[in-house]
């Protein structure tokens, strides 16, 4: 017997990841992104306004990697962020990339607590990205 229906087999990672992040409880992360300032007569004497933007991508799960001991060092978590929703944000916010969505986040809070990224990973299967892994360190917070 064989699958006769519309869909192209190459979504199949895409399709399985997003299965497995929300089966394993998965949760959504919120990216802390930076706005484009489209005025470039008054961001060139500084003049405008930094915006930020938050962005929901979900299904994501969250993990603690485990530590190596150092005085004073932080914990390390690990994002599995799925493909699928992140591109649907991409293609929300007009970004070339997934890779320049990242790029302009400057934070990553999930269930409430702040994360830096630190480094991305893809997970690619027949050519197509079908999850991102983002390693993150807790952001604390810093006194005035």
């Amino acid at each position: 017997m064989s699958d006769t229906s519309p869909r192209n087999p190459v979504s199949a990672p895409q399709m399985l990841a997003d299965a497995l992040l929300r089966t394993v409880a998965g949760t959504s992360a919120l990216l802390r992104v930076t706005g484009v300032a489209t005025d470039s007569g008054q961001l060139e004497v500084g003049l405008a306004p930094t915006t930020f933007a938050e962005v929901v991508v979900s299904p994501a799960l969250m993990r603690k990697l485990r530590p190596t001991w150092q005085e004073g060092g932080q914990s390390k978590w690990e994002l599995l962020i799925s493909a699928t929703g992140v591109q649907q944000q991409v293609n929300t916010l007009d970004f070339p990339s997934a890779e320049a969505l990242f790029a302009m986040t400057l934070a990553v809070t999930v269930a409430g607590q702040d994360y830096l990224i630190e480094s991305i990973a893809a997970n690619e299967a027949f050519g197509q990205v079908y999850l991102y892994r983002l390693l993150l360190r807790e952001a604390r917070q810093q006194a005035v």
